[in-house]
């Protein structure tokens, strides 16, 4: 009975966003009034839009999942870095793209550069949103959907996560159809306020279910001794939580972490933040439709104050989540067929490391039923696995397998004590929080961060209250709310920096907005066909896959907008070629050096774009200022209030690094 309340709950708050978002859209059919919500849209509307267009799955999902993973609470960066980042957009960025009167953020290009800089941005700006963006956010919210209901019994049909990924791209693509960006800025003031209560919700719970289970029997990933361990059994809930993760609570990790290095806080992460919120089309959308300046800083303004709070009700359930539930997320790790013919080599190192430590004699019959692909044969042969065990104490003689060892699953065991533990040592003092069959599995295929949040729904919230369908309504909302915005950015620059310009010179105001409702539904598909191949998880976690892939694109559009900006001689023709160095070096840096963190591999791209820039002023600089268009239609008074908000922002994000900064939080002196 449980689940259809849920259901029921879910599709009336669904059914209530839709209704609001079309009512108040109805009569916006021109260019203007569907691509930019008639320039008409007030602070508070364009700040929780923000958020909510920004807080996705692949914030609840991807981010909670990085932090029940490596990351821990260093992922937060991204949050409180956004909220330093959203000032300077206010400030810095924003008084420009309104005096210019852009439509999208490549025109800005061509105003200050060249058309070819305008079209370079244009199509790669679409290709990242549709294959990067929108299947990520696709595919993050089916996730959710096959997590929560997929293994729910008395429906009448199976919830699996292609069937969710064609339902949430359907349902978004006629939701921005009808609609456009007012639709989706009214929407987003239902389903934002939604998401941010609903995390509330579910961190309270997970505390609660935290609080209530054994010291022994909580996962982490720092190494205690028994008498550390003994020494909190009585602590409260908050105390134990930082006791038992004070590695994951802090925002700088070793240099050669693999996913956010401290070194990244310098230059790496400021990347894709400025990009994301500055110049990425479907965010700063919402910013070019306010009303009037100071309207469109006091909005992103409030986005930045919401931002400090996102990490405490999504990093920190996350963290939790592992604490809570680290076998299921292994068994949901092993139902994904974790174990493939790229990683098993790897893996069955590990598997002979274990043999070794547990002193079991090694049987080449046995371990190869061990070891199964994705249809359940045999990846080796008898001669296949006799064959890695002789390289393996060969290896292990001339000390050379560290490496090779931890190869299989992106690093993790290097950075997990217990795991190390696990693996090369079976010491029986740590061995009691587990069970060796569990742990094993765990060694083997590793752990599914992201099921994190599906799991925290499914299992600290109570029943029968339609709690679950309120928040995978609210969830579902904004995956439907900022697939609505890529698809309607998308659709923007398509139809406005690619079709206008380049197809149909000449076209009507009728013809755009048909053209760009079009292109949405063909968007769509091509993103519910993209999706579903994110599961694989030699991916990684959904957001690592996001960044990592914005990395082609993030750096050199960056770099181009704050040298022009800011440089009245660089050439014109510097901002295509700027912008073209971006994917180059990147993709080098990718092949080449793929161990290198994706943040410094960005760090360093942006480096290498701003020297191409630099050097091309130099060798030909620019005789006369380039004229910049001015639009009069809009009041560019700057915001007083705003600027003591952002002020207030700044301090409070500096408190946190301070804060959380490691120096806090210690090993127990046990």
């Amino acid at each position: 009975m449980a689940v259809f309340t849920d259901i029921a709950v879910f599709i009336a708050f669904i059914i209530a966003v839709v209704f609001v978002g079309l009512y108040k859209s109805r009569g916006e059919n021109g260019s203007e009034g569907y691509f930019l919500a008639g320039r008409g849209l007030s602070w508070w509307l364009i700040g929780i839009s923000l958020i909510a267009a920004n807080i996705s799955t692949e914030q609840f999902v991807g981010m909670s999942g990085s932090a029940s993973g490596i990351s821990g609470l260093a992922i937060a960066s991204y949050e409180w870095m956004a909220a330093i980042t959203l000032v300077f957009v206010a400030f810095l960025f924003l008084p420009k793209f309104l005096k210019s009167g852009i439509y999208t953020v490549p025109q800005f290009l061509e105003y200050r550069f060249d058309a070819l800089s305008r079209s370079v941005m244009s199509f790669m700006m679409v290709i990242v949103l549709v294959l990067v963006n929108i299947t990520a956010v696709i595919y993050s919210g089916a996730t959710v959907a096959e997590t929560v209901f997929g293994s729910s019994e008395g429906l009448p049909f199976a919830i699996d996560l292609e069937l969710s990924c064609w339902a949430i791209g359907i349902m978004a693509a006629i939701y921005v159809c009808a609609g456009g960006l007012k639709a989706c800025a009214w929407a987003d003031l239902l389903q934002g306020t939604a998401l941010i209560v609903g995390g509330m919700l579910i961190a309270y719970f997970a505390f609660d279910a935290f609080a209530s289970k054994p010291v022994a029997e909580i996962a982490t990933t720092a190494t205690f001794t028994p008498q550390a361990l003994d020494s909190i059994k009585d602590a409260g809930t908050i105390e134990k939580f930082f006791f038992l993760n004070y590695d994951k609570l802090t925002m700088f990790m070793p240099a050669d972490h693999s996913e956010i290095p401290w070194t990244a806080l310098i230059i790496g992460l400021w990347i894709p933040n400025f990009y994301y919120w500055g110049f990425n089309q479907y965010i700063i959308q919402r910013t070019l439709g306010a009303s009037s300046l100071a309207e469109g800083q006091k909005g992103i303004i409030l986005a930045a104050g919401l931002k400090l709070i996102i990490p405490f009700i999504i990093v920190i359930p996350g963290i939790m989540a592992f604490n809570l539930y680290s076998n299921e997320q292994a068994t949901a790790a092993q139902m994904d067929k974790k174990i493939s013919t790229e990683n098993a080599n790897s893996c069955a190192i590990v598997y002979f490391d274990m043999l070794d430590s547990t002193k079991m004699t090694f049987d080449a019959n046995k371990v190869v039923e061990v070891f199964k692909d994705a249809k359940g044969n045999n990846i080796f042969t008898v001669e296949n696995i006799k064959t890695i065990y002789k390289k393996y104490l060969v290896d292990k003689k001339a000390g050379t397998l560290q490496k090779t060892r931890y190869t299989y699953d992106n690093g993790w065991a290097k950075a997990n004590p217990k795991f190390k533990v696990l693996v090369d040592g079976w010491n029986k003092k740590y061995e009691s929080n587990f069970n060796a069959e569990d742990a094993k599995k765990q060694a083997l295929y590793g752990y599914k961060y992201d099921s994190a949040f599906g799991l925290l729904i499914t299992k600290v919230l109570p029943d029968g209250f339609g709690l679950r369908g309120f928040i995978f309504a609210a969830l579902l909302g904004a995956v439907v709310s900022s697939l609505a915005a890529m698809l309607n950015a998308a659709s923007t620059i398509f139809t406005i920096d690619i079709y206008k310009k380049f197809i149909a010179k000449n076209a009507s105001e009728k013809n755009m907005v048909l053209v760009g409702r079009i292109v949405v539904l063909i968007f769509a598909v091509i993103g519910c066909l993209v999706a579903p191949v994110l599961s694989n998880p030699n991916l990684g976690t959904i957001f690592v896959y996001i960044q990592e892939f914005q990395g082609f694109l993030s750096p050199g559009i960056l770099a181009v907008f704050v040298f022009g900006m800011f440089s009245k001689k660089a050439p014109r023709f510097s901002g295509a070629l700027g912008i073209l160095t971006s994917p180059i070096v990147y993709g080098f840096l990718k092949l080449c050096y793929g161990d290198i963190a994706f943040l410094n591999r960005m760090a360093i791209t942006f480096a290498c774009s701003l020297a191409v820039m630099f050097i091309l002023t130099l060798v030909k600089p620019l005789k006369q200022e380039v004229e910049m268009p001015e639009n009069t239609s809009i009041d560019l008074s700057s915001s007083k209030s705003a600027k003591l908000g952002g002020l207030a922002v700044l301090a409070i994000s500096v408190l946190l690094y301070i804060v959380f900064s490691g120096l806090f939080f210690t090993a127990p002196q046990i």
